[in-house]
């Protein structure tokens, strides 16, 4: 089952990286269409630096990606598969940009509690983490407000999901929170392609 789901993340991740043009999203406002791919994009570099700390994931001997957000962004932002394109288990022959939009939402919501969780959980050094994981927050935050797609976030208990992850033992978190990171930045980069092809309005 475990195969199944990584090759199907991998398959509909080459499909969105194939058709994504890159071009400017639309479905914001007008004063947001600029700033928001540029805060989708930050977000990655963000994860990106927490990963490479040489103080906090690097030590950790563990390449494991875990994602655990209940959100269905990969299957739910898939784009819609040309004639001669196929993977097994697609679901869909039409895009829905609220479906994907949602999903993508309920995404930051989902690493937005568990992040603000973890820094309240047991940890070796609260204070240089924090440090570490702001940025990660900040651009959420901005994401939430000022990219809101215009589609509602459905309350999904995700502060409760993620309280529930922790133990009372700071590398068991830290492990368990580097391979969390390490599978937002593969799902934050679903999310960029997926703008990218809602932007090219291939879909409509």
């Amino acid at each position: 089952m475990t195969n199944f789901h990584f090759y199907f993340a991998s398959c509909a991740l080459l499909l969105i990286l194939s058709t994504s043009t890159g071009l400017p999203m639309r479905n914001l406002s007008p004063e947001n269409d600029a700033q928001c791919p540029l805060l989708f994009k930050g977000l990655l570099l963000d994860i990106k630096n927490a990963l490479k700390s040489e103080d906090w994931c690097s030590p950790i001997m563990s390449d494991t990606v875990a994602i655990r957000s209940k959100a269905e962004t990969v299957l739910a932002c898939a784009p819609i598969l040309a004639q001669n394109f196929s993977c097994i288990g697609q679901r869909k022959s039409s895009f829905d940009e609220l479906e994907c939009l949602r999903n993508i939402m309920k995404d930051l919501a989902y690493y937005d509690a568990l992040i603000q969780s973890y820094l309240k959980s047991t940890i070796r050094d609260p204070k240089e983490e924090a440090k570490l994981l702001s940025p990660t927050l900040e651009t959420i935050k901005s994401l939430r407000e000022k990219c809101s797609l215009k589609v509602d976030e459905d309350d999904d208990s995700s502060e409760e999901d993620a309280a529930q992850m922790w133990v009372d033992n700071s590398f068991n978190n830290r492990l368990e929170m580097c391979k969390m990171m390490r599978g937002f930045y593969v799902r934050t980069i679903t999310i960029n392609r997926a703008m990218g092809y809602i932007s090219s309005g291939d879909h409509k």
